[in-house]
């Protein structure tokens, strides 16, 4: 069936509750259960007995206040042969009420909780990266990685730096990367302009966005950040990106109307995309390695191995045992 076994935490705190059966396994189907006070039947509310020792051992079991009242729905049928669903409903004053759903033998004497994972899509296709510009290999590259990034985060900073010229000299086009925009706007008071300048340069040239990239996180900390030099932290960033419009010989004034506009329309959506749905992102850096995500900063060597794993993965032999990480080299500035 697809079922996998593993911790849930309603309310942000209800953890395992009690699991004495193996769920989902065809060669062991439990015996049907012997009617008695403690039988559950499909539309039958539970005995008050029975209710109160499921309210008890889900209480024990986890962390939820004594503030939160706990009420039951009536059981239905699962897909798991000899158990039974069972919604529990969390409320408190001034909360908005939040369920969880439970799997009770029909026994009445193992409570359980599961999570059902969708196993038919390819983890790589969970993070859209179409329309980005890519470094590395082609589209068809055995290994996607897609960074969510702020040009103004020290820690992206010190990611890129890993990230290139450390992976890309190692796997060579075996490895595709693309960056998502997720500027912190509450800490980071530039990346906004920076990401907006960033796209304008990418929609005329895919070179001069990655040396755009490159340049500003190598350099970020000679970038104003008070409040009162935004102004000229903009400034800046504008004339990098313009500078570096001219070198690519991009069509100037499409550049320079593009960076005036600052259109963040689509930045937005790609913090949409982050905070929302499956992904769920609060901080950068983060990658997503053929959909595995990687949050922060980790050694070099890590990236390796999980890399490795997917290269195994689709088919592909990895390169030999990487040497110790190589520094990244001095960055130009755009433009120069």
């Amino acid at each position: 069936m697809g079922i996998v076994l593993i911790g849930a935490r309603p309310l942000g705190c209800l953890a395992w509750v009690v699991v004495a059966t193996a769920l989902g396994c065809p060669a062991q189907t439990p015996a049907a259960a012997t009617p008695g006070a403690d039988a559950v039947r499909v539309g039958v509310p539970l005995s008050p007995e029975l209710e109160r020792r499921v309210e008890v051992i889900i209480r024990n079991k986890s962390a939820i206040s004594l503030d939160y009242a706990v009420t039951f729905g009536l059981p239905t049928a699962s897909e798991v042969p000899g158990y039974d669903q069972l919604v529990g409903t969390f409320t408190a004053a001034g909360q908005a009420p939040r369920t969880a759903t439970f799997l009770l033998s029909a026994d009445g004497k193992t409570l359980a909780q599961f999570n059902k994972l969708d196993l038919s899509q390819d983890p790589r296709e969970l993070v859209p990266q179409t329309g980005r510009p890519a470094r590395g290999g082609g589209p068809n590259a055995p290994v996607l990685i897609v960074g969510f990034d702020d040009l103004e985060c020290p820690y992206c900073a010190r990611m890129n730096a890993v990230l290139f010229p450390a992976i890309l000299n190692r796997y060579k086009d075996q490895v595709r990367i693309v960056y998502r925009d997720f500027p912190l706007e509450e800490i980071h008071p530039w990346a906004m302009h920076a990401a907006v300048d960033a796209n304008c340069l990418a929609a005329a040239s895919t070179e001069g966005y990655w040396n755009y990239v490159d340049y500003v996180h190598a350099h970020a900390a000679d970038i104003p950040v008070e409040e009162k030099s935004m102004p000229k932290a903009d400034e800046a960033l504008d004339k990098l990106a313009l500078d570096e419009g001219a070198r690519q010989k991009v069509n100037q004034p499409e550049l320079v109307a593009c960076v005036l506009k600052q259109d963040n329309s689509k930045v937005k959506a790609s913090e949409t995309d982050a905070e929302t749905g499956p992904l769920r992102l609060d901080q950068a850096p983060v990658l997503f390695i053929n959909g595995e995500r990687v949050e922060g900063v980790v050694p070099v060597e890590t990236l390796y191995q999980i890399i490795d794993g997917a290269l195994v993965a689709a088919g592909k032999t990895p390169p030999p045992p990487a040497p110790a990480a190589q520094a990244a080299p001095a960055t130009t500035k755009p433009g120069s």
